[in-house]
C-alpha cells in the first residue's frame, strides 16, 4: 500500500509539473501573438485592371528562378539582338549650324536656355544660335583677329567675349530672343532677325575693358560679377568695376586657358606654356598648387557633380583627370585620340566628358575608364577646337576649323522623338541586359568596334607598334640588369615631372 502511495503522489507531482509547463507555454504563445504584426493580403485594383480599352492586358509574372530555367539563355539572346540593333540604328549626327566664314574657335552655352549656344570665330565674328531652328538669331563683329573666349554671365542676361585686340566686351544677351517664338511670337526667323537689326544699340557692347598684351580665355566665375582671363597672367576682373581686381603670376610664360570651379567657385585653375597647371584660391589671393607634366595642357574642366576632380586635355594625345588633393598621381589616364586634345568639357551628370582632337575627332569618355565610349567624325570635319555638351546632357557640340558647328547625339542610337512609356520601358529593359552581359566577350566585341577613318587607324596601329616596342625594350632591360636597378614606371605617375606647393 505505501508503495502505491508514493507512486500516485509522484505522478500526480509530473502532472502538476506538466500543467504549469503548459500554461507557461500558451502565455508565451498568447505574447508571441500580440507582438505578432497581422498582414492581410490588399490588391489595388489599378494592379490588374487597363485604364483604357486600347490598353494591353496586364500579366503578372512569377520570378521564381526555379520556374524559369532558360532566363539566362532568353536573357543573353536578348542582349546579343540589342547590342546588335543599336549599331543598326546608331545615327549620332543630328545636324550643323552653318554660318561662319571662319573657322570656330571657342563656344559657351546659357546657363539656363537649352536651346542658346554661343559661338566665336577665327575672323572675329560671335553668332548667338537657336538649336532648335539651327540657325543664327543674332550676330556681331566683336574683335579684331581671333575670338579667343566666350562665356555667359550666371543671369543670363549678358555675355562676355575677348580676343587678339587686347580688349575685353560686355554684350547684352536676351534669352527670348535665342528662343524664337517667345519675344516674336509667330514671326519668322528673318523677321525676327530684322527687327533685332532694326535696333539701335542691338549690337554695341555694354563695356569695354581694355588690356596690356592679347587675351587667350574667359570665365564668369558662377553666383558673382567678376569673370577671369588669361593671357601673360591670370586675371580677375569685376563687371562693376573698369580695372583689374586681382593679378596671378607663377613664373610662367602664357597662361592658354583658364577656367572656375562651378561648386567651389573660389577655386580657379589655369594652363601655361611651361607645361604646367596651376591652382589659385581668390579668397587667399595667392596660388596654391602647381603640377608640371611632360607636354603642355591645352584645356582644362573640372566635374560640375565632384568638386575636387578635373579633367585636362594634353599634347600627348591623352587626356588626365586629376584630384586636386592628390596631384602627384593621375586618377584616370583617358588614351584613344592619335593627335593632340584640342579642347574638354563635363557633362552636367559628372559622369561623362567629351573631347575635340588635331586628329578631327570627337570622343566621349567616362569619367572612370581609361578608354572612350563613342568617337565620332565626318569626311569634311577639321581640327576640332571646341566641344561641349548641351545643358541637358543629350548632346554634343563641336566647333572646327571648317567654319562649322556640329550637333551630335550623346547616346548614338537614343532616339530624338517622344518616347512612350512603354517604349521608356522596353529601352530600360534592354539597357539593363546589355550591362548584365557586357563583359561576354561577344556582346563586348560588337559594343566595342567602331569604323574609323583609315588615317586614324593607321596612325592608331603604329602607336601600338611603337608602344609594343618600348615595352619589350623595357622587359629586356629588367631582365639582364640587376634586380630593383631598372624602375618600372607607372602610367599615372610618369607623366608628371614636378609638384610645386
Amino acid at each position: 500500500d505505501g508503495c502505491i502511495c508514493r507512486r500516485v503522489s509522484s505522478v500526480s507531482r509530473l502532472f502538476v509539473v506538466l500543467s504549469c509547463f503548459t500554461l507557461f507555454e500558451s502565455i508565451y504563445l498568447v505574447y508571441q501573438v500580440i507582438q505578432m504584426k497581422v498582414k492581410a493580403i490588399s490588391r489595388s485594383e489599378l494592379d490588374y485592371t487597363r485604364q483604357r480599352p486600347t490598353d494591353l492586358a496586364k500579366v503578372h509574372k512569377n520570378v521564381d528562378p526555379n520556374l524559369h530555367p532558360f532566363e539566362k539563355a532568353r536573357e543573353y539572346t536578348r542582349a546579343l539582338n540589342a547590342v546588335k540593333l543599336e549599331k543598326l540604328f546608331a545615327k549620332p549626327f543630328v545636324g550643323a549650324l552653318s554660318g561662319h566664314a571662319d573657322g570656330v574657335y571657342c563656344m559657351a552655352r546659357h546657363p539656363s536656355v537649352l536651346g542658346c549656344v554661343l559661338s566665336g570665330a577665327c575672323d572675329g565674328e560671335v553668332r548667338v544660335w537657336n538649336m532648335s531652328f539651327r540657325a543664327t538669331t543674332w550676330n556681331v563683329r566683336a574683335h579684331d583677329g581671333f575670338v579667343r573666349g566666350l562665356a555667359v554671365t550666371p543671369s543670363g542676361d549678358s555675355f562676355v567675349s575677348c580676343g587678339d585686340d587686347k580688349t575685353i566686351k560686355l554684350w547684352q544677351l536676351d534669352p527670348s530672343r535665342a528662343v524664337i517664338g517667345h519675344e516674336f511670337g509667330e514671326l519668322s526667323l528673318l523677321e525676327s532677325r530684322q527687327a533685332l537689326d532694326a535696333e539701335p544699340d542691338a549690337k554695341l557692347p555694354v563695356t569695354t575693358w581694355h588690356g596690356k598684351a592679347p587675351f587667350t580665355a574667359i570665365d564668369h566665375q558662377r553666383l558673382s560679377t567678376r569673370f577671369a582671363t588669361s593671357g601673360t597672367d591670370v586675371l580677375v576682373w569685376d563687371r562693376n568695376r573698369s580695372s583689374v581686381v586681382e593679378r596671378f603670376d607663377w613664373g610662367h610664360d602664357t597662361t592658354l586657358t583658364v577656367r572656375f570651379n562651378p561648386a567651389e567657385t573660389d577655386i580657379l585653375a589655369a594652363t601655361a606654356t611651361d607645361r604646367s597647371v596651376q591652382l589659385f584660391d581668390l579668397r587667399g589671393k595667392t596660388p596654391i598648387k602647381k603640377l608640371i607634366l611632360d607636354m603642355r595642357s591645352n584645356a582644362i574642366a573640372f566635374n560640375p557633380m565632384e568638386p575636387f576632380n578635373f579633367a585636362v586635355a594634353n599634347e600627348d594625345n591623352n587626356l588626365y583627370t586629376f584630384d586636386m588633393r592628390k596631384l602627384n598621381r593621375a586618377k584616370v589616364v583617358h588614351k584613344d585620340h592619335v593627335g593632340p586634345v584640342l579642347d574638354v568639357d563635363f557633362s552636367p551628370t559628372g559622369r561623362e566628358f567629351c573631347s575635340g582632337s588635331y586628329d578631327r575627332t570627337v570622343r566621349i569618355w567616362s569619367v572612370q575608364e581609361g578608354k572612350s565610349r563613342e568617337v565620332y567624325h565626318t569626311r569634311r570635319m577639321q581640327k576640332l577646337f571646341a566641344t561641349r555638351f548641351s545643358g541637358d546632357g543629350r548632346f554634343v557640340l563641336s566647333g572646327s576649323d571648317d567654319t562649322n558647328i556640329r550637333i551630335w547625339k550623346a547616346q548614338a542610337a537614343a532616339p530624338l522623338g517622344v518616347v512612350l512609356p512603354r517604349e521608356q520601358q522596353k529601352i530600360d529593359y534592354l539597357h539593363s541586359v546589355k550591362e548584365r552581359y557586357k563583359f561576354v566577350p561577344e556582346i563586348r566585341r560588337i559594343d566595342r568596334h567602331r569604323q574609323l577613318p583609315k588615317v586614324i587607324y593607321k596612325a592608331k596601329k603604329l602607336q601600338l607598334i611603337m608602344k609594343a616596342s618600348r615595352q619589350r625594350k623595357l622587359t629586356n632591360r629588367i631582365k639582364h640588369s640587376k634586380p630593383g636597378a631598372v624602375p618600372i614606371p607607372q602610367e599615372r605617375t610618369k607623366h608628371i615631372v614636378e609638384q610645386i606647393e
